[in-house]
């Protein structure tokens, strides 16, 4: 019996029938490569949009003599209500808002209650301008992750934890040191500082409650479409009651229209900076740009207003950021990371020996200097008037 062969049996597709891609090349071609930016130029903008904004109010409510802080703060919100309109008519940068399911109860009863909160922060926090400088204020300032924590346990969110309370001790204590060390403390402006933080804790609380729920989760730029018309309306009333009576239209004339417009471009460009901030980076970015954002305005707000910074607040405003830094990452983390930039240290060390000897030769000799200068006497001003003389040609006279 002959055997039947059954290998070349098998039945073959019929080739003229067209056969589906597993992948759609038409799909690849057209889409387009991804265009965003390094993560460091979203931090370089937020850090530049945040101090500008911050140094920009105290030229205008200090140096200006714009004593109209409700106002400004007001100013502010209608253009980011006005701005946030615009955007969601025209564009889709805020569609999500759509997935909010935002109804008129909700809204009396939820955003309204942390638009007040938010305007009370805000107006506490111009009106600080006032008093003083701006380097005292990122000082304070540092203060607010306490504040928040206390928030959380006094509304109820979090149970009272002791060991997050000692973590956050360190910031309180190099606040405490600062504030001793303050060459120009006004009790007024400290009062204010601290309500503004105070109301600022409790809102983001609030805000941390309606975003628990997923149905109501929202970008910064979304929360800014809800709570501005809210806070523009409240801000307005307490404008009309306490501001607008005593001001004239030489007070608007002698800022500058164009100035106060781009005072609150920048104001919103900076909402819109968070957005991206968070989207592109890491908590640790974000904290660590933070505290180089406040150390930056320290300086800044030395070099600009010639705020006088005592060696005692530095020594304070350093284990203040300390404390945070250490807050904000846990032991856990911070013993990864020096671990490793210790390696890396010692890698570079193998590699640029002679060089790893000038850096730190260099970083003691600096540190020296800031010790000594700071505990040296204060030279007689007939030493100091020709050099300060030269600088106010260069910088301009404050207030001029």
């Amino acid at each position: 019996m002959e055997k039947e062969r059954t290998s070349g049996e098998i039945e073959r597709p019929d080739t003229s029938a067209p056969i589906l891609p597993i992948v759609n090349p038409a799909l690849e071609k057209t889409e387009p490569p991804s265009a965003a930016f390094h993560p460091a130029v979203y931090i370089a903008t937020w850090i530049t949009l945040s101090s500008s904004v911050i140094l920009f109010n105290k030229w205008i409510l200090d140096t200006a003599k714009f004593h109209y802080p409700i106002f400004l703060t007001t100013w502010h919100l209608f253009f980011a209500t006005l701005m946030t309109q615009i955007l969601a008519r025209f564009t889709g940068v805020l569609d999500s808002r759509k997935k909010v399911p935002m109804t008129g109860k909700i809204y009396l009863r939820a955003i309204v209650p942390i638009g007040v909160f938010f305007s009370l922060s805000l107006i506490c926090g111009n009106l600080t301008y006032l008093y003083l400088s701006v380097a005292f204020i990122q000082m304070l300032k540092a203060t607010t992750p306490v504040a928040v924590l206390l928030a959380t346990w006094g509304l109820g969110v979090a149970p009272p934890n002791m060991r997050t309370l000692f973590n956050v001790s360190f910031i309180v204590l190099g606040v405490v040191i600062a504030s001793f060390g303050e060459i120009k403390f006004v009790l007024i402006g400290f009062l204010f500082q601290l309500g503004g933080i105070v109301f600022e804790a409790i809102r983001l609380v609030m805000v941390q409650r309606l975003l628990s729920s997923a149905e109501f989760k929202m970008d910064p730029l979304v929360s800014l479409y809800y709570f501005a018309p809210a806070c523009t309306i409240m801000n307005g009333l307490v404008a009309l009651l306490v501001e607008v009576p005593r001001m004239e239209m030489a007070d608007l004339a002698r800022v500058g229209y164009f100035v106060l417009l781009a005072n609150a471009l920048i104001a919103f460009l900076l909402n819109v900076s968070v957005v991206f901030l968070i989207g592109r980076t890491s908590s640790l970015v974000l904290t660590l740009s933070g505290v180089l954002k406040d150390i930056l305005l320290v300086g800044a707000s030395m070099l600009i207003f010639r705020d006088p910074v005592s060696p005692l607040q530095g020594f304070g405003y350093t284990i203040a950021l300390g404390g945070l830094i250490y807050y904000k990452l846990g032991s856990d983390k911070l013993k990864e990371y020096f671990a490793n930039g210790g390696r890396a240290w010692a890698d570079y060390g193998v590699r640029h020996p002679a060089l790893r000897k000038v850096i730190v030769f260099g970083v003691v000799i600096v540190v020296l200097f800031v010790v000594l200068g700071g505990l040296a006497p204060r030279l007689p001003d007939a030493y100091t008037e020709y050099p300060k003389s030269k600088l106010g040609a260069l910088l301009g006279e404050k207030g001029a």
